[in-house]
C-alpha cells in the first residue's frame, strides 16, 4: 500500500500528466494544422482540373449542362426523409443569370456525359457551356464536321488573340500621329463648350484654330490615314468571327471569336490531355492578370506586389531595426531610459496593424508625401503624386510593424555572442566600432536574419494597415515597367492576402469566387514558405561561417 502512495506521489510529482497533456496539444495542434493545410491545397489544386461536363434533362422539360461540383443529402421536411442533389457549374451567366445551381437528383429524368459538350473559356461572363455548331467568318459559315474542324477553330481563336495585340500597338500608333493635332482638339473644344463660348472674340479664334488644324491635318496626311486604316482593317477582322454554339436548352447563341480565349472538349480528353490542360492552367494563374472582378484569369499583378513589397520593407525595415538594436545593446547606458525603450519596443510588436495603417495614412501619405507633393510636383496639383496611396508608403509602413520584431531578435543575437570575443578584439587593438562591425555583427547575424525571417512571415500576411495605404482591387500597370525611371514608388498595387479578402469576401459571385479563395490561400503560403526558405538558407550559410555565435 505504501509502494502504491509512493508511485502515485512521484506520478504527480514529475509532472507526467502535464508531459502527457502537453504532447496531446501538440499533437492535436499538429493534426488541425496538417488538414487546415491539407484542405487548402486539395480544394486549390483540384481547381484547374477539367471535370466531366454531364448534360442533366429534368422532368419538367429543361436541360443544363456542367461539371458536378459536390453532392450533398438534404432533409427537405419532417417525415419525408433524406434527398441527395448536386451542385452543377452551369456556365452562361448571360444567359441564366447565375453560373452554379443546385439540383435534386430526384428531379433528373437522365443524366449523360456527351463527347462533343464545349467549355468555351470567355473574356466575360464566365465560362459558356454548350455543344459548338459553327464557325462564322461574316456572311460564311463553316459547320463543324470532319476532323478539321477544332484544329481550325483554335487557329481562329489564337488569331483573335493576335489580333487583340495588333489594334492594341496600331491604336498607339494612330494616338501618336495624332499628336500634333491633340492640343488644338483640345484648344477648339474649350472655345465651343467654354464660358466664351458664342463671344465675337472665341469666334475669331475658333474659326483661326479651325484652319489651324485643317492645314496641320492636311500636312500630316498619309501619317495619319495609314495607321488609322490599318486599325480600320484590324478591327473589321476582329469583328467578323464568330462561333454558333448549341446550349444545352435548344438554343443557338452567337459568340464573337473576340470574346474567346479558349475552348476545350472535357469528356474527350484523356489522362495527358488533362494534364496538359492543368498545367496550361496553372501557367496561366501565374502569369496572366485578373479578370472578371478578380474571380477568374491569373494573379500575377498580386505576386509581383507582394513580393516587391516584401523586399521594401525588407530593405527600409531591417537595417533601422539593428541600428536601435546596435545602440540599445551596445552605447545606451543602462537606466530608466533605457529600460523605457524596451518596454516601448516590446509594447509596439502587440499594437494592432490598423493601427500602423493609421499611422502609415496620416504621417507618410499625408504629412511626407504631401510634402514631396508641394515641393517636386506642385505643377500636378490637385492631383497627388506621392501624397496618395502607394506600395512605396505601405512598404514602410509594414516595415515600421515589423521594426520590434527585428529589434528584439537582434538584441537576442548580440547578447549571444560571447563577451570573449569582443575583449579579444579590444586587446588586438580594435577601436569598439571595428570590434562591432567586424566581429559582433556577423556572430549575430543569424539572430539578425531570424528577426528578419519572423518580419517577412507577419508582414506576407498583412492586410488591413496596406487597405488605407496604397493596395488596391485591380491595376493597370505594375510598379517596375520599362518607362523612366523604370521604379514608379507612388503607384499602387495589387496583394495577395487583399486580394483573398476581395475575392472571398466582397464578390457578389460566391461559388464562382470560392476555388479562387483556395488557391490564391495555398499560393500565399507557398510564396511566404519561399520567401522564408531564403533566409533560412541564408541564415544556415552564416551559422557555418561564424559558428562561435550562440544562435
Amino acid at each position: 500500500m505504501e509502494e502504491r502512495n509512493e508511485y502515485h506521489r512521484g506520478f504527480w510529482a514529475e509532472g507526467v500528466p502535464f508531459i502527457w497533456i502537453s504532447g496531446m496539444a501538440v499533437l492535436a495542434l499538429l493534426v488541425i494544422v496538417t488538414g487546415f493545410l491539407g484542405l487548402i491545397f486539395a480544394k486549390g489544386a483540384t481547381h484547374f482540373w477539367p471535370a466531366p461536363m454531364a448534360q442533366v434533362s429534368l422532368k419538367g422539360g429543361s436541360s443544363l449542362m456542367g461539371p458536378v461540383m459536390e453532392t450533398e443529402t438534404v432533409f427537405h421536411a419532417a417525415g419525408t426523409g433524406a434527398a441527395t442533389r448536386s451542385l452543377l457549374k452551369i456556365g452562361n451567366r448571360d444567359v441564366y443569370g447565375l453560373d452554379f445551381r443546385w439540383v435534386d437528383d430526384a428531379a433528373v429524368e437522365k443524366r449523360g456525359y456527351p463527347e462533343d459538350a464545349a467549355v468555351l473559356e470567355r473574356n466575360e461572363y464566365g465560362d459558356l457551356h454548350g455543344f459548338i455548331q459553327a464557325l462564322r467568318e461574316g456572311d460564311t459559315a463553316i459547320v463543324r464536321a470532319g476532323l478539321d474542324f477544332y484544329p481550325l477553330l483554335e487557329k481562329k481563336i489564337a488569331r483573335a488573340a493576335e489580333l487583340k495585340g495588333e489594334i492594341k500597338k496600331a491604336a498607339g500608333e494612330v494616338e501618336h500621329a495624332r499628336q500634333p493635332l491633340a492640343k488644338l482638339e483640345v484648344d477648339i473644344r474649350l472655345l465651343e463648350d467654354g464660358p466664351e463660348a458664342g463671344t465675337p472674340e472665341a469666334e475669331l479664334k475658333l474659326e483661326r484654330l479651325n484652319k489651324e488644324y485643317d492645314a496641320l491635318t492636311l500636312k500630316l496626311g498619309d501619317a495619319i490615314t495609314v495607321p488609322e486604316q490599318r486599325l480600320a482593317a484590324l478591327r473589321t477582322e476582329q469583328d467578323a468571327g464568330a462561333i454558333e454554339v448549341m446550349l444545352a436548352g435548344g438554343q443557338v447563341k452567337k459568340l464573337p471569336l473576340k470574346d474567346v480565349r479558349a475552348f476545350y472538349l472535357p469528356n474527350r480528353m484523356g489522362l495527358f490531355a488533362k494534364a496538359g490542360h492543368y498545367a496550361g492552367k496553372v501557367w496561366d494563374f501565374l502569369w496572366t492578370w485578373p479578370r472578371e472582378s478578380n474571380t477568374e484569369g491569373g494573379v500575377f499583378p498580386a505576386i509581383f506586389g507582394t513580393v516587391m513589397m516584401v523586399f521594401i520593407m525588407v530593405l527600409a525595415g531591417a537595417p533601422f531595426g539593428v541600428m536601435a538594436a546596435l545602440y540599445m545593446n551596445e552605447y545606451a547606458k543602462p537606466g530608466p531610459f533605457l529600460n523605457l525603450v524596451r518596454l516601448g519596443v516590446n509594447n509596439l510588436a502587440g499594437v494592432p496593424s490598423i493601427v500602423f495603417g493609421i499611422f502609415g495614412l496620416g504621417f507618410f501619405i499625408y504629412f511626407v508625401g504631401g510634402g514631396i507633393d508641394r515641393v517636386f510636383f506642385a505643377d500636378k496639383l490637385p492631383e497627388p503624386t506621392y501624397g496618395t496611396g502607394g506600395i512605396l508608403w505601405a512598404s514602410l509602413t509594414l516595415a515600421l510593424l515589423t521594426v520590434p520584431v527585428v529589434v528584439v531578435a537582434t538584441l537576442e543575437g548580440l547578447a549571444a555572442v560571447p563577451r570573449a570575443n569582443r575583449e579579444g578584439a579590444l586587446a588586438l587593438g580594435s577601436t569598439k566600432w571595428q570590434m562591432l562591425w567586424n566581429v559582433v555583427l556577423p556572430n549575430s547575424m543569424p539572430g539578425i536574419l531570424t528577426g528578419v525571417i519572423l518580419a517577412i512571415s507577419r508582414a506576407t500576411g498583412e492586410v488591413a494597415p496596406l487597405m488605407i495605404t496604397g493596395v488596391v482591387k485591380l491595376v493597370a500597370e505594375l510598379p517596375v515597367d520599362a518607362g523612366w525611371p523604370f521604379l514608379h514608388l507612388d503607384r499602387k498595387f495589387m496583394h495577395l492576402g487583399f486580394h483573398i479578402y476581395d475575392v472571398g469576401f466582397q464578390s457578389p459571385n460566391v461559388e464562382a469566387a470560392k476555388p479562387m479563395v483556395y488557391t490564391t490561400t495555398g499560393l500565399l503560403l507557398v510564396i511566404v514558405v519561399a520567401l522564408n526558405l531564403m533566409a533560412i538558407v541564408l541564415r544556415n550559410r552564416l551559422r557555418k561561417t561564424y559558428k562561435g555565435a550562440a544562435l
